[in-house]
Parts: structure tokens; sequence; C-alpha cells
């Protein structure tokens, strides 16, 4: 069963105006899947065939006359050398478009062999493991959300419905750490650097205190940052960086993490029930991870350029999140509960007055629309970048 993604559309138009086009995600977000379905007349290939990896470094023009385009070429990162031997063919047939689609789940890695080689011939899509709106759950069934929330939004799980969550999770990470690490750097201590990868379960949601996950996990500060650029690069997790446009503020400048999935949040957490997650103390920082990625996700899918940040003052004033698209500032707070009140949206509303805002909202797991203060109102989560929604107000 093939799950339809809502970017299926701008690769095929991004595809009638470049030459190649470059997926990248996280490993298992279905990638090869969606450009299988999607463009069934092409040629295909992964790298993760070590026979035809060694063959593309050992001769790329043999690999490329054997291969013909239009092709599709996965895990690109294993044989980055292959990408100016790409050029190459793209510049001899300049205006012949959509002949190379190339996946990658190392963003770091590929990014400098394509600025290097293919800038301005090729267009670039992030690819996250599902979205709500993608699987077509029941977003106002409490109990189904918080089941999906655990186990995540990984593709297999949508394929195969008896997977066990905690099962394929313990394989994926060691999968992760044993193929993906290995290649992007040697790293003496994995069993530390999966202890770094639990810690950073624990401080899901908030802002990133390199000084003390240092000390906790017995590394520099040089490595701690080290890692957490290879968990970046790789989509595990996702650094929210601060919104400081207002110079007159002293401005928190750390990013907050998040996790990429919320499934394997949880399972790091050791988190395997509803019932456990609303009994935990991380429960409300698990449904903010939830949200903002979801936004990220929506966000990465729709038209126009967009920037997603937090705020927060020395002072204590904080915003969970704040999306800038088209020079609008639209500032949401997040809260895990269906009881409501006006303060909820007391920083939003002292935000409001040192910016310029026309709308402000409160998402929750209240199901109505309730309207706070002049353009602020709480309204379900599901709703976080709903232009119908904010066009209204």
């Amino acid at each position: 069963m093939y799950i339809h993604r809502n970017i299926e559309q701008h690769i095929l138009s991004a595809l009638t105006q470049f030459p190649a086009c470059l997926i990248t995600g996280a490993r298992q977000a279905g990638k090869s899947t969606l450009l299988r379905n999607l463009l069934p007349d092409y040629n295909y290939v992964t790298f993760d065939d070590l026979m035809l990896r060694k063959m593309a470094k050992e001769d790329p023009e043999l690999f490329l006359s054997t291969y013909k385009s239009p092709l599709i070429i996965d895990e690109i990162q294993y044989v980055p050398e292959l990408l100016s031997y790409i050029k190459i063919k793209i510049d001899n047939k300049r205006h012949e478009y959509g002949k190379y689609v190339l996946t990658g789940s190392q963003i770091f890695q590929i990014m400098e062999g394509v600025s290097e080689s293919l800038a301005g011939r090729i267009a670039i899509f992030n690819l996250y493991p599902f979205s709500f709106e993608e699987i077509k759950i029941n977003v106002f069934d409490d109990d189904l959300v918080f089941k999906t929330c655990l186990k995540g939004f990984y593709p297999e799980f949508y394929i195969n419905l008896k997977l066990d969550p905690s099962f394929w999770f313990s394989s994926y990470f060691a999968t992760y750490i044993e193929r993906d690490i290995r290649n992007i750097k040697a790293i003496p201590d994995l069993s530390k650097f999966q202890s770094f990868i639990s810690i950073l379960a624990t401080r899901a949601g908030q802002i990133l205190n390199l000084s003390s996950i240092s000390k906790e996990c017995g590394i520099s500060q040089p490595t701690c940052k080290n890692w957490l650029s290879i968990l970046e690069s790789t989509y595990i997790i996702y650094l929210l960086k601060p919104f400081h446009k207002n110079r007159k503020k002293r401005i928190i400048k750390s990013p907050k993490l998040y996790f990429i999935d919320t499934g394997l949040l949880c399972y790091l957490l050791g988190i395997d029930t509803p019932s456990r997650l609303l009994k935990a103390s991380e429960r409300g920082a698990i449904f903010e991870n939830m949200i903002i990625i979801e936004a990220i996700k929506r966000l990465a899918y729709q038209t126009g350029k967009s920037n997603c940040y937090f705020y927060r003052t020395q002072s204590g004033i904080e915003v969970d999140l704040i999306i800038e698209k088209s020079n609008e500032l639209i500032p949401y707070e997040i809260k895990f509960s269906k009881t409501l009140s006006k303060n909820m949206a007391s920083s939003i509303n002292l935000f409001q007055k040192d910016h310029q805002i026309n709308k402000g909202f409160v998402l929750s797991l209240h199901k109505e629309t309730i309207p706070f203060y002049e353009n602020i109102e709480a309204i379900h989560w599901n709703n976080i970048c709903n232009s119908n929604i904010i066009e209204k107000n």
C-alpha cells in the first residue's frame, strides 16, 4: 500500500524546471518508496548496494553510461565524487530537465558536494516521516493521537500494522549507529554516543545547555557540538532557533531541542503506552515536540519561504513557536490541556505589544475556538499552519 505524500506535486513541478532534484531526509522516511511510485519510468539504483557503490567510485563514467537518465540514485552520500560527473552530463544538455533525482540521508555531506558541483542545476527538498495530514487519522480522537505520537510517523508502521514499535526502534537505532554514524565520523566510544542521544531525549523541548549535557555525558563541549551536528544532519534532531530581531531586548541565543520523530523520542524515554505518556513528567514536552515538528513538515510542503523560531527573554517572556512567512510573524503557544484560561495567552499578548503582529494563537487539545485578547485566540492544535484559520482572523 502506497500512501501519497504532500511533497509529490512540488517534486513533479521541479522536474520540469531543473535538470536534477535532491530529496534528503531521515533513513526510512520513505524517500525511495516515494520516488519509485512517483517516477515509475525512471531507472533506479541504490548505493546501499556495495557492488554498485564500488563501480560508481572506481569508474563513474562507466556507471553513468550503464545506468542512463532519467535516473534515480538512492543514498548519493556514499559516492559524493559522482556529483561532478553528473554535472558534466547535465551541462552537455543543459536544458533537458528532470534527468537525475538523488536521495540522501546525511545532509551536510551531500550539500558540500552539491554546492560545489550542481549549484543552480538542482532543486532540493526535505522529506520528513509522515505528517498527521498524510496519514489522515482523526486528530480529535485524543487517544488515537497519543497512540500515534508513541508509535511515531515512520512509514513502516503504516504499511506493517502489526509492527512492534519497541522492536523496530531498537533495530533502527542500532542500524543508524552502525551505518550512518560510522560513515560520517569515527567515534571511538559508540556506547557513550548512544548515552548522549538518550540524555538529549530528556531535554526535548528545552533550551540547549551544552555545558550541562557535556558534563552529564562526560564529553567535552566541542565533542558535544560535533555530535549534535551529526544528529541534526541525519535528521534525528531538530534545533529551533531563537527569534532575535528585537535588538532592544536581551534574547537567549541558544536553540531549543526537538526530535524529528516522537516515536523515537518516546522509545528513548521508555514510554510505550498512552497511560504512561499521560503520567510522564515529559508529556508536555512530547506534545510540544509533536506540534513543532508537525508545523515544520507542513511548512516544508507549502509554497513560499517560511522560517520557524521560538522567543524567550531573560525576563521570562516565552513564546513556543513563531512562524515568519511573507514578512508576517505568527506566534503560537502550545498547551497540553483541554482546560484553557486567558493567562495561557499572556506571553503572546506581551510579544504582540513589542512586535508588529496581526494575530496569535494558543494551540491545545480543546476542540472549540476561544477568543482571549484582541487578535489572539485558542484553537485546536491541528490548525497549526492552517491558512484558512489565519486569513479569516
